[in-house]
């Protein structure tokens, strides 16, 4: 199995990748993870349990995205997939040109693919019409689709116009042991709101701009640590300046993942502004360190938490000052006891249940059938009247492509890797799973568990 992802993202992004290939390793699987370079780590890194990170030398254009060149990917994708025995591809992000070329290129090697989305898009602007126009040629192509919310997976069939039934809703988890409460939770007497997010508009910066003056001069005992980078944070050192703030409110900078439970232990609300989100797992990072969470009712957040946990605010200026609020006022009089919040999260999200339900999509796409060219082409074909005609011609040149490379570099000429010894670990088969709708996510046969054994490949 192959994960093909950005996998080490900013504050507030995801680690869905590398935590879920953590748990397929530990479930008896080989996982091999692509990614573009960071600064001047190239080459072949190990992480733990012995998953292999190829960090391939593109280009990065803008926050942490390769620079798109469709078919120069395909003659190395192809060495790692041969010596790596790869079975599925599996790539992440709409808007990765890693994700977008692997899964064409692992189509044209007659390969599984499957793609996770791990946001949500519009259908109005140009940038949007274009992303879902490409997302609708990657895709049409590809057996099986994973969304993190129920609402991800809504926009993204409409989006890519996909059978509903070729897409499942898995969400995102944390390690919560990672995020535990403080030991002795901060005074009352002030009330620290917490924000940690990517400084971007769609992460509604502005509405923090508007809102912390009006919640700092409405309660006097507030005050904010901002964590995180981005565009917008000169606007939010300049509403701290224009109001004299430099006492209530503490600019902290990127902060490092493993840092945030630390800087969350440090209030008792977390303030999240998001305009859209897929999921939010930093609110769910969040109740788990014990902290009281208002966030915007936008996109799947309404999917995370129970209602006991959070504050609902419309995303709008009022709206999030009077929500904010009614956690001060909830804080205060002690009618939450955020603190408790850790165990039912603990019960709630695990990477052991995401890993499990993936893997049963995993095993329904193996027992598809491959695709024949033409098959394939007509499904590009169908397309659009003028992109099905250019994507047609782009699978034809992939294809072209292909053969080329199996003339120039025939597989017999390419070694294989040795695989990395691991431990099988004893697990039981869990109950068939299904998604809140009620639907069964595709999967085989229970099957018997693995036996405890190490294996030395040759």
């Amino acid at each position: 199995m192959i994960y093909h992802s950005p996998i080490f993202r900013t504050v507030g992004g995801l680690r869905f990748a590398s935590d879920t290939a953590a748990k397929l390793v530990d479930r008896g699987h080989k996982v091999v993870i692509i990614t573009h370079s960071y600064g001047d780590r190239t080459g072949v890194r190990y992480l733990a349990n012995g998953i292999k990170v190829y960090y391939v030398p593109f280009w990065v254009v803008y926050r942490e995205s390769a620079l798109p060149t469709v078919f120069s990917f395909f003659p190395i994708l192809r060495q790692i997939v041969l010596r790596e025995r790869i079975d599925i591809v599996h790539g992440h992000g709409s808007l990765s040109a890693f994700c977008q070329e692997g899964l064409l290129h692992a189509k044209t090697m007659g390969l599984k693919t499957c793609f996770t989305d791990h946001s949500l898009f519009g259908f109005a602007d140009a940038a949007s019409i274009l992303t879902n126009k490409l997302l609708k040629f990657t895709l049409s192509d590809v057996d099986h689709v994973i969304c993190v919310s129920h609402t991800c997976k809504e926009n993204t069939v409409l989006r890519a116009a996909l059978d509903p039934f070729t897409v499942s809703a898995i969400p995102n988890a944390l390690v919560s042991k990672d995020f535990r409460p403080a030991d002795s939770p901060p005074p009352t007497s002030t009330i620290t709101i917490v924000v940690i997010s990517r400084l971007f508009p769609n992460k509604g910066c502005d509405l923090l701009v508007a809102t912390i003056p009006r919640i700092c001069a409405q309660h006097e005992n507030v005050r904010f640590l901002i964590g995180g980078s981005g565009p917008k944070a000169i606007d939010l050192e300049q509403m701290i300046e224009k109001n004299v703030l430099q006492d209530r409110v503490e600019m902290l900078g990127p902060i490092r993942h493993e840092d945030v439970r630390n800087v969350m232990i440090r209030g008792q609300i977390y303030l999240h502004a998001s305009l859209t989100e897929a999921f939010g797992t930093v609110i769910v990072e969040a109740a788990s360190c014990g902290l009281y969470v208002v966030c915007t009712q936008v996109g799947g957040i309404p999917e995370v938490l129970p209602r006991e946990m959070t504050v609902f605010a419309k995303p709008e200026e009022d709206d999030i000052v009077a929500a904010t609020s009614r956690a001060i006022h909830a804080i205060k009089s002690g009618t939450v006891r955020p603190e408790m919040f850790h165990d039912q999260i603990r019960q709630m999200y695990s990477w052991t249940d995401v890993a499990e339900r993936t893997e049963k999509v995993y095993d329904g796409i193996m027992r598809l059938r491959s695709s024949r060219l033409i098959d394939r082409l007509k499904r590009y074909y169908g397309c659009g009247v003028w992109a099905g005609k250019l994507f047609v011609l782009c699978a034809v040149i992939d294809y072209l492509l292909m053969m080329f490379l199996e003339f120039w570099w025939p597989r017999r000429n390419i070694d294989v890797a040795r695989d990395w010894p691991r431990k099988r670990v004893v697990r039981k088969e869990s109950p068939s799973q299904t998604d809140a709708e009620g639907s069964p996510v595709i999967g085989p046969e229970e099957r018997n568990g693995w036996v405890s054994d190490m294996q030395d490949q040759e």
